[in-house]
């Protein structure tokens, strides 16, 4: 068992090693080594300015703690993998380097505070990446939205042809999304910021600490209310990890999009070669691999969350070995994510697509049905009267062996409805069916600029 262990005076059976290696959790809480010298340095700080420690102590740690943060990033340091935890790993360094002064750091702390102040203080630096990457994203999506803006494409439910849209209007539908995520990891990271330094393992210090002076000084916007609540409180990773995997389910949705329109049988879009792989048997294939990829990894996202959840919803208060398990979890969704933006953003940023197979797509399947119905209640019929007559012309063209209204002459129309006139024509083309939906959130090209200029505020705000 490794000397660095912050609790070997208690028990005079130390475990095994293979019993030692289960119970330690250095190989994922490693990334958190800035982190935790963060804590150190501004709790030795607190402790020599309210007369705990020496202020020659307090400046002799605060300078080694320093050093170390220094060697650990040049890789000087190597953090030892036999180690507990990070946590131990580091005071045990600094304990070595200057013997009983090193020994004083953590007065008035337990590992218990320590780790949820750290892992809180990773998330601070961690969300702002996550929100960047959404911002890119949006912005990737956005300028494809204003080359397309006017391109005429279906719009589906049920995976039915069903109304023309543009392809523009579909992936501001897809950047509206990635907007509310970023905002979700906003509130997140709003609520997490709180420091839980002080709170000892559950019920505080008898010792004079000033908890606000070492949440300022690590730039936390307050102190945790409740010491027991602190240590025993993982909401932020459950938050934290419930909008990753709010945000790859939408990642996935558009990856299914993209792997149907990049198929034969749509054929709207042509991922770049260098983002599509090849078959290991049949030598014509491209594959949308990377599209594949991402949805899959949705799956890992909410197993995580899920993961968390389960850990979390029989503990009792306070704090529980079963905590060292939220960051492993956490920690996988929050790579998992960023890889997957970067992915995503440079797929659908070097993706190719066919309009003219879109627009094509227009002409069957009656989308422009809804637009015949509206056209008679323009023209005073009621809706559900003109939805049954729109209906009747769509069930005649059938019969007929058409595949648009617009094949029906004028007179076949007015056998259905006196009211339609001969620029019913005009107005049921794709395009003017888009360009009539100008009502704020519709596909008119004009509104989906609007729409784009207003996400691309709200991506950044």
């Amino acid at each position: 068992m490794p000397k660095q262990v912050l609790w070997a005076g208690r028990l005079k059976e130390k475990p095994e090693a293979e019993a030692f290696a289960f119970q330690a959790s250095i190989g994922v809480d490693r990334r958190l080594a800035l982190d935790d010298i963060a804590g150190s340095r501004a709790h030795a700080a607190m402790l020599a300015k309210q007369g705990i420690i020496p202020a020659a102590a307090a400046a002799k740690i605060d300078r080694e703690l320093a050093r170390i943060a220094g060697e650990l990033g040049s890789g000087r340091l190597t953090v030892d993998p036999d180690a507990e935890d990070i946590h131990s790993y580091i005071e045990g360094v600094l304990t070595e380097r200057l013997g009983d002064a090193g020994r004083m750091v953590h007065a008035g702390r337990s590992r218990n505070d320590q780790v949820a102040t750290d892992f809180r203080l990773y998330l601070k630096r961690t969300i702002p990446e996550l929100r960047n990457g959404l911002a890119l994203t949006v912005s990737t999506l956005l300028d494809r939205a204003e080359e397309h803006a006017e391109s005429v494409m279906p719009g589906y439910t049920h995976l039915q042809r069903a109304q023309p849209v543009t392809l523009g209007f579909h992936l501001c539908a897809w950047a509206s999304a990635l907007v509310r995520d970023r905002g979700r990891f906003g509130d997140a990271l709003d609520r997490l910021d709180e420091c839980p330094l002080g709170s000892g393992a559950l019920a505080g210090s008898g010792l004079p600490l000033d908890r606000r002076a070492t949440a300022q000084a690590l730039g936390f916007a307050r102190t945790s209310l409740n010491a027991m609540d602190s240590v025993a409180d993982r909401d932020f990773a459950l938050e934290t990890a419930a909008a990753v995997s709010i945000t790859m389910v939408h990642l996935s949705r558009f990856c299914e999009d993209t792997a149907l329109w990049a198929s034969e049988e749509f054929g709207f879009a042509s991922l770049a070669e260098s983002w599509s792989t090849g078959s290991s048997i049949m030598p014509q294939k491209k594959n949308p691999d990377f599209a594949e990829l991402i949805r899959g990894k949705a799956g890992r996202a909410a197993g995580n969350l899920v993961t968390l959840i389960t850990v979390l919803k029989g503990l009792p208060y306070a704090y529980n070995k079963d905590l060292q398990e939220d960051k492993e979890a956490l920690f996988d969704s929050i790579d998992t994510l960023l890889s997957c933006l970067a992915m995503f953003r440079g797929m659908i940023g070097s993706a190719a697509f066919n309009t003219k197979r879109m627009e094509a797509a227009c002409g069957g399947g009656f989308l422009e049905a809804t637009d015949a119905a509206e056209y008679l209640v323009r023209k005073g019929m009621p809706f559900r009267a003109a939805h049954e007559t729109a209906a009747l012309v769509v069930r005649d063209c059938l019969d007929a062996g058409r595949r648009s209204i617009t094949e029906q002459s004028l007179e076949e129309l007015r056998g259905r409805s006196a009211l339609f006139e001969k620029d019913i024509f005009g107005v049921l083309a794709p395009l003017a069916c888009v360009r009539a939906r100008g009502l704020p959130g519709g596909p008119a090209p004009k509104e989906v600029r609007r729409q784009i200029r207003e996400l691309r505020k709200r991506s950044l705000s």
